[in-house]
């Protein structure tokens, strides 16, 4: 519990890796098992299911309105198809959490109805996720903000009343912690759609926390939406040779989410604060910086010019902003080549 109140801490700089599992167990629970098993450790802090039954998501109907566009679902002829497909068990959500809490690992899932609601909140889910297509479904949302559970929203196919109207409604009902992840909800998402600079926006104008929910193809976009601000990632997760899974032409396989991890954990650490400051380590070649040195011998009474001190490498001598100050003046003594300058030579 302590790693999703950790998402709210200004402070905290860790990045909430959700592991989204989606229809990838392709409706065998060991192979769910596995996914648990893999996303634990490769580093993910949760992971997501979806869980429903197709009739409470569309109808089971053969007219054009419900027939699926996207060429890697076509196969499925209509949304029904896709759903009933896909849907993971009400039966398994036990057994999932049990072994999910074995293996400390979060669990939770999204909710498309509201009855799924109230079987959740007997079962303690500790969040909620709001799918981009429900982003509309405004007595769903009222009723996963009063369970007083963080709520997390995708905002893929969300305009921006769109999601002000869902902000208002979750704080309207005393939702006190929401994450609004930007989406793009498309699969796989094109590079140039996922518009990572409106994660500034989001945070700026709403004053949530906010993360990317990715449907890209690769490891590349979780790492720049975490540069740009993003507390939480959520990113399908696949088996190796699981290539038969309603939605593994879009997922990271195990090796895949394992680097896209690491990227992750790495760009915390990059990110730093705003001091303007040299590292710890840098400071070992602060002699690396220039200094004012005697580059050629002078005597006693000598005017010191450009040809005779120069700002050089390492940084022992005197700070280069003297130098047009002591340009003109005359040497105090003998000074050799090589020799550190000091203003106490200037006569």
């Amino acid at each position: 519990m302590q790693k999703i109140l950790n998402i709210f801490n200004v402070k905290s700089k860790r990045i909430f890796v959700v592991a989204e599992m989606s229809a990838n167990h392709s409706n065998n629970i060991k192979n769910a098992y596995k996914i648990i098993d893999e996303a634990k450790k490769v580093g993910a802090d949760a992971i997501k299911i979806q869980l429903y039954k197709a009739d409470k998501i569309t109808i089971n109907s053969k007219k054009k309105d419900f027939k699926i566009k996207n060429q890697n679902w076509k196969k499925f002829n209509s949304l029904y198809n896709l759903y009933n497909k896909a849907e993971t068990p009400y039966t398994w959500y036990d057994d999932l959490n049990k072994y999910c809490k074995k293996k400390k690992i979060i669990l939770f899932s999204s909710v498309f109805d509201l009855e799924t609601v109230d079987f959740l909140e007997k079962k303690r889910c500790p969040i909620y996720k709001i799918a981009s297509p429900e982003i509309t479904d405004i007595p769903l949302l009222a009723k996963v903000a009063k369970t007083n559970k963080p709520v997390i929203i995708s905002s893929g196919l969300a305009t921006e009343k769109d999601l002000d109207l869902a902000v208002k409604t979750l704080k309207k009902n005393k939702c006190k912690k929401i994450i609004i992840l930007k989406c793009t909800s498309s699969y796989p998402a094109p590079v140039d759609e996922l518009n990572l600079s409106a994660i500034r926006y989001i945070k700026k104008k709403y004053k949530t926390v906010v993360g990317f929910s990715d449907h890209s193809l690769g490891t590349i976009a979780p790492t720049v939406a975490v540069s740009f601000g993003a507390k939480v990632i959520e990113k399908h997760i696949n088996l190796e040779k699981n290539n038969s899974s309603v939605d593994n032409f879009f997922s990271l396989n195990i090796s895949g989410f394992k680097e896209m991890v690491k990227n992750i954990r790495d760009t915390e650490k990059m990110i730093g604060n705003n001091e303007i400051k040299i590292s710890k380590n840098s400071k070992k070649n602060l002699s690396g910086r220039k200094s004012l040195y005697i580059i050629r011998d002078i005597n006693k009474n000598e005017i010191f010019t450009k040809y005779n001190i120069g700002s050089i490498r390492p940084s022992h001598g005197l700070h280069p902003k003297y130098f047009n100050i002591i340009l003109g003046k005359k040497s105090k003594k003998k000074l050799k080549f090589g020799q550190r300058m000091r203003l106490s030579y200037i006569k």
